[in-house]
């Protein structure tokens, strides 16, 4: 809208300039017509812009809740924040896939264990549950609060994990905190985005 203000005002310097001492009603009435069209012309372009906005608001937010309703999804962690230490950035390919049957989480993990893998090399928050309860609550504004509770007593990694939980925006962005019974809490934001199909 500033935009035709601007014009606006370069107009009229303009008829200043050169109609200085012109002041007919014919002048009068182009300078009227002029402003109204400039003021009508920017309030179209910004309710146009908010709509579109709003469409492709409630857009995402129809495709985010057709992903955790289908529980097929994956959240991708972009950054980590520890219990102790600094939270940082995340490079790509940490993740939670999300299907009806299986819950496979590869993240990283950071900060105090009480007591240390059998595996060695299992550092991170990394297993594959095909026994887990999963819930699903949703709040008052919008968003979604997500419990998923590995069970798989022969599994390493989701033995130690106690719970995932899930707050997920209707527009795809979410936070994720681990509780493990051995570890640190520790929690990841990222976003929700819908799980690829295997080739």
């Amino acid at each position: 809208m500033s935009g035709f203000f601007i014009l606006y005002k370069l107009f009229m310097s303009y008829l200043r300039l050169r109609y200085f001492s012109l002041k007919s009603s014919a002048m009068k009435s182009l300078i009227k017509i002029f402003f109204t069209v400039a003021i009508l012309s920017g309030t179209i372009n910004i309710v146009s812009a908010q709509t579109t906005k709003k469409e492709k608001q409630a857009t995402k937010a129809a495709k985010i809740k057709e992903l955790l309703d289908a529980h097929h999804y994956v959240f991708k962690a972009t950054y980590v924040i520890p219990q102790r230490g600094n939270s940082k950035s995340l490079d790509y390919g940490y993740d939670v896939i999300v299907s009806k049957d299986t819950v496979t989480a590869y993240l990283p993990y950071y900060g105090r264990v009480t007591v240390a893998p059998i595996d060695p090399t299992d550092g991170g928050v990394k297993f594959t549950s095909t026994n887990f309860d999963y819930t699903t609550k949703q709040a008052k504004n919008g968003s979604y609060n997500i419990t998923i509770t590995p069970k798989d007593a022969g599994n390493q990694g989701s033995k130690d994990v106690r719970y995932l939980r899930v707050n997920v925006s209707t527009n795809g962005y979410a936070s994720l905190q681990v509780l493990c019974n051995n570890r640190d809490p520790i929690s990841f934001n990222g976003d929700i985005e819908e799980r690829k199909a295997k080739k």
